[in-house]
């Protein structure tokens, strides 16, 4: 049995709780949080055992689950490692960068997993594409959400877009070449909405635009890539491909269209995207990754490099000068 504890049970927290109580060989040993209306919320509710020193909690588990605000990711990553204990944290890694190496060394000293949570990775619409022979070479992005104070401590692109950023690299097997931004603080001290360029040594060009103050929710990816176009709806769950058709069969809907070259037959599919919870099945990978002894899916790396972009991303906003 896999002992856990949670680490920050705000509204995030909560639904970690509701799911690890689901998941079948973890034992939920108890939570720390220093708030305390929070954490009656929380004894009231589930009938948890609360820990007021963190140390304490993770001296009596073997996984700590990190759903803190961003600026205490550091302080409990570090001392749970440093424990030996396996670690699940909430995006981004760490608040710096510096926090994120200095992470990256202690992992790979202690030899426990890691792992990072961008739940998209798990979304049901992502997961029907993953058959598919992906070579995207222009990505167009876009992840709107309604304005919610929460959250707000970081910009919109280390709260929304680092979704989409760590997508893009999961995607795309190339360096980053170069990156152009422009974002605007519009209800908070930080960018609320941003558009970002990416372009990578392959050729590939990412196209992103990030905004928490918009009036209508969206997120979508769109990948073009050599013969195909792949859609893929993280809100809806729904996927679609459309594409040049190279053999017969199959369920899909095709028509003819004629061009230079010859009459291309052009397949319209959408895949089949099998209901689920991201988030359970997040957290069901890493208890799976430690009792099996496998790799995380999210690796402390991976979440290193959407945080490396995305802090170039914020250089490149911060050095735009806007007239007064």
């Amino acid at each position: 049995m896999l002992k856990t504890g949670v680490f920050g049970v705000g509204h995030l927290g909560k639904f970690h709780l509701n799911n690890w109580r689901e998941i079948e060989g973890v034992e939920l040993v108890g939570f720390y949080d220093p708030n305390d209306v929070t954490a009656n919320e929380v004894i009231d509710k589930y009938g948890l055992t609360r820990y007021t020193d963190a140390a304490e909690l993770l001296n009596k588990i073997d996984a700590a689950d990190i759903v803190a605000p961003t600026n205490h990711h550091f302080a409990l990553c570090e001392m749970a490692i440093k424990k030996g204990k396996h670690v699940f944290v909430e995006k981004p890694l760490a608040n710096t960068m510096e926090e994120a190496r200095q992470l990256l060394k202690i992992t790979a000293e202690a030899g426990v997993k890691v792992q990072v949570g961008h739940v998209e990775r798990f979304n049901p619409a992502y997961t029907a594409i993953q058959h598919l022979q992906l070579n995207p070479m222009f990505i167009e992005v876009h992840r709107l959400a309604q304005f919610n104070p929460r959250g707000t401590e970081v910009s919109v692109i280390l709260d929304l877009m680092i979704h989409d950023i760590d997508i893009i690299l999961s995607l795309v097997k190339s360096d980053v070449k170069n990156i152009s931004a422009s974002g605007v603080a519009v209800m908070t001290d930080t960018p609320d909405i941003a558009n970002v360029r990416i372009e990578f040594n392959n050729g590939c060009v990412a196209n992103l635009t990030s905004s928490r103050i918009s009036m209508k929710k969206m997120r979508k990816i769109r990948l073009f890539q050599k013969d195909a176009y792949i859609g893929i709806d993280f809100l809806e769950k729904k996927a679609e491909v459309i594409r040049l058709k190279t053999e017969e069969g199959g369920n899909d809907f095709s028509f003819d269209i004629e061009t230079p070259s010859g009459t291309k037959t052009i397949s319209i599919s959408n895949p089949e995207v099998k209901a689920g919870n991201a988030l359970k099945d997040e957290l069901t990978s890493f208890r799976d990754a430690i009792i099996n002894n496998t790799p995380v899916v999210v690796s402390e790396m991976d979440g290193y490099l959407a945080m490396e972009v995305a802090h170039q991303v914020l250089e490149k906003i911060n050095k735009i000068k806007f007239p007064v």
